[in-house]
């Protein structure tokens, strides 16, 4: 189901009866306010800690300043440039300027433990990347993302289907992987090789997987020496740079990728470019905005003692500590529809 933020914001308005923009409150709404306390002025500021700018990362950052914005939100940002250490204490930094909440985008998921103790009284809000250790997870820490089974597995549904109407189930296939170690990466990474299987595809690798942290221009180095060597009947990546990468890889080679099925995950920008041009054959959109707009509200409702999900729209797990912003598929027959999303 597509949310889209804006949306989501006059939802939020009408069922809590405040302003989005927070200039124009009615007066009605200001004295229904001043005797609930339901304000985001309960929340004060918030920081959230980016564990680096990528593209996708980029949308997840804009999208939740964009919604901090529509509502009333005081929200700063700072970015960690891939330094456990400098998470670690930006984190210190918005305790002790005493702030309620703090968002972070984890650089490692083992880290979770660390950035949890240096949060102290602070509520914790750990987006995008989910915690190695999900027992860390209470009513004072949550997580807001997106279910990487899911992911994986539309790109595996994707796939069964496109060969089976070539008459094949056996395939071969190059793995580009993200980050080793990460929870999402193996999510993603097992999902979608479970779903071939589910769906009667025997796939074979064509090499060992090539771990390209989820970098473009990783991706295509390390695929270029493939390319005319290996026999493959699709390429899989964990997220679109990567795919990306290989297509850039297949076209300087000489060879149409839309004769060798190269799939990926996120629906970036340059993603949906890509299969809108017929050269990705598909990506999985990954909600960047509703992740930043779900962040924001679950900071918000932690503070203020609300469910986590409250006025979101947004389904949490059967704990309760974990907020989902659903994945879609992205074809050529639906990518209109997520461009510029």
């Amino acid at each position: 189901m597509k949310k889209r933020v804006l949306t989501m914001l006059l939802a939020g308005a009408m069922v809590m009866g405040m302003s989005l923009g927070g200039s124009s409150v009615k007066a009605a709404e200001d004295d229904e306010a001043s005797k609930t306390g339901g304000g985001f002025e309960d929340l004060g500021r918030v920081t959230c800690i980016m564990g680096h700018r990528d593209e996708f990362r980029s949308t997840l950052e804009s999208g939740m300043l964009e919604a901090a914005e529509e509502l009333g939100i005081d929200l700063v940002t700072q970015d960690a440039q891939d330094d456990t250490g400098k998470q670690i204490q930006f984190v210190e930094m918005a305790r002790n300027a005493g702030q309620k909440a703090v968002i972070v985008n984890m650089v490692d998921t083992a880290t979770a433990a660390q950035i949890i103790e240096a949060a102290g009284d602070m509520k914790v809000v750990f987006v995008n990347v989910p915690p190695n250790d999900l027992s860390v997870l209470n009513e004072n820490v949550v997580y807001v993302g997106s279910d990487e089974n899911q992911s994986g597995a539309f790109q595996g549904e994707w796939l069964a289907e496109h060969f089976k109407a070539e008459g094949k189930t056996d395939i071969k296939y190059i793995f580009l992987s993200g980050t080793l170690g990460a929870t999402y990466t193996t999510q993603r990474t097992e999902s979608v090789l479970n779903a071939l299987k589910d769906n009667g595809i025997n796939a074979e690798e064509a090499s060992a997987p090539l771990v390209a942290d989820y970098d473009r221009a990783t991706a295509m180095d390390l695929i270029n020496p493939l390319i005319d060597t290996a026999e493959y009947d699709c390429i899989i990546a964990n997220n679109d740079a990567m795919a990306l990468g290989a297509i850039e890889a297949l076209n300087q080679a000489g060879k149409d990728p839309a004769d060798t099925p190269v799939v990926g995950i996120d629906a970036t920008v340059d993603g949906c470019a890509a299969v809108q041009d017929g050269t990705l054959a598909m990506t999985v959109f990954q909600d960047g905005k509703g992740q930043g707009y779900g962040a924001l509200m679950a900071a918000y409702n932690l503070v203020v003692g609300n469910e986590l999900s409250s006025d979101t729209g947004y389904e949490t797990d059967e704990t309760g500590y974990i907020m989902w912003v659903p994945f879609e598929p992205v074809t050529a027959d639906n990518v209109e529809d997520y461009i510029n999303r």
